[in-house]
């Protein structure tokens, strides 16, 4: 950890200077500095916050092993014993818990998400088992505090859904759901199997981090707007004003719906946002393509063609198949709880992140 050091200490050079600046005159007097700057110290404060908690431990353990060498009085030795032994692995903690957060961040870990699902192999049932999963989604944003918007909604003649596309609004929304992208496997009886046997069906979902206007920009010549009355449940028109909005991006034939707002700008201003992130995806896509040669790990491909997970009714569990998984908690995670599966998940891909950093590095 010794050479870590020299960046740690200039991690908290940055923090004070940062911390300075913000309380300047200048930058008061500015509010669009001002959120700029108080978003990059809430960002380094908890690694500050460890930083000097791991200084505190070496200090701690500097002492104890200054006493082992000096002390000569044995109840005294045997307490300075006990303290080194609890401090070294107190330190062996923090060290592990700070070089996971100096792991180079995913540019797009604090983006809004563009959560799309739909249903896939087993008909009605796959609509059903994709209608649970939208509803799991949502039931996970309002937990979280996020803002959840449903952009596009196409309801199975029989209940559930046959696609959906959600608009999550929130801090850190992207650095949580990034590993939801896969097919997610649902084996169950149907409620129309009258043998009883179970079926196994299928949804998949994507996620994308939204797109910035720097990074995707778009000729409006490229584009066919067109707008129509909003529509419920049914098709039945909701209003009778032309709000909703399609737009068809002509060279990708990628076209986006936003009907959720009662005004057409509003909708429009939405589905933009939507088709850029899908863009984006696509642009992303075709650099790892390029990048083939190197490693590619399932997140960062959002590699929709692979099972990652099962929801098996039978038995109560939910199975990750990328970490070997399994929690005997189904009915809870469909009903929000996602982090169930999601923390031991990101702590999985956190760990091999550092493993290749210290390779990298040796």
């Amino acid at each position: 950890m010794n050479d870590l050091l020299p960046k740690l200490e200039e991690i908290e050079r940055t923090f004070q200077g940062l911390q300075e600046e913000q309380a300047s005159p200048e930058v008061l007097a500015n509010p669009e500095r001002l959120a700029e700057l108080s978003r990059k110290v809430a960002e380094l404060a908890p690694v500050v916050e460890s930083i000097r908690a791991y200084r505190s431990l070496r200090e701690r353990q500097a002492q104890a092993r200054a006493m082992l060498a000096e002390e000569k009085d044995p109840e005294l030795l045997a307490l300075a014993e006990e303290e080194l032994s609890q401090v070294n692995e107190a330190l062996e903690q923090a060290e592990a818990e700070l070089k996971l957060m100096l792991l180079p961040a995913d540019p797009h870990d604090s983006r809004n998400v563009i959560l799309e699902v739909r249903a896939g192999t087993g008909g009605q049932e796959a609509a059903l088992f994709a209608g649970e999963l939208l509803r799991m989604y949502l039931r996970y944003a309002e937990a979280k505090g996020w803002k959840a918007t449903i952009t596009e909604l196409s309801e199975a003649d029989l209940g559930g859904v046959k696609e959906a596309v959600v608009l999550i609004e929130g801090r850190g929304a992207y650095s949580r759901l990034k590993y939801e992208s896969g097919v997610h496997r649902v084996q169950r009886v149907p409620v129309t199997e009258a043998s009883g046997r179970i079926h196994t069906s299928a949804a998949t979902v994507a996620v994308l981090p939204e797109a910035e206007d720097v990074e995707i920009q778009i000729d409006p010549k490229e584009l066919r707007i067109d707008t129509f009355c909003s529509s419920g449940h049914g098709g039945q028109s909701v209003n009778t004003t032309y709000s909703a909005v399609r737009i068809t991006h002509l060279p990708t034939g990628i076209a986006v719906s936003c009907q959720d707002e009662r005004s057409q700008i509003q909708n429009r201003a939405k589905a933009m946002r939507i088709l850029k992130s899908r863009l984006l995806e696509i642009k992303q896509r075709e650099q790892q393509e390029a990048l083939a040669a190197q490693r590619r790990s399932q997140v960062g491909t959002g590699d929709r063609s692979e099972k990652i997970r099962t929801y098996n009714f039978p038995q109560s569990r939910v199975t990750d198949h990328r970490i070997g998984l399994t929690v005997y908690r189904l009915q809870e995670v469909l009903d929000g709880e996602l982090d169930l599966i999601l923390d031991p998940l990101i702590a999985h891909f956190q760990a091999e992140r550092l493993k290749e950093e210290l390779a990298a590095s040796a």
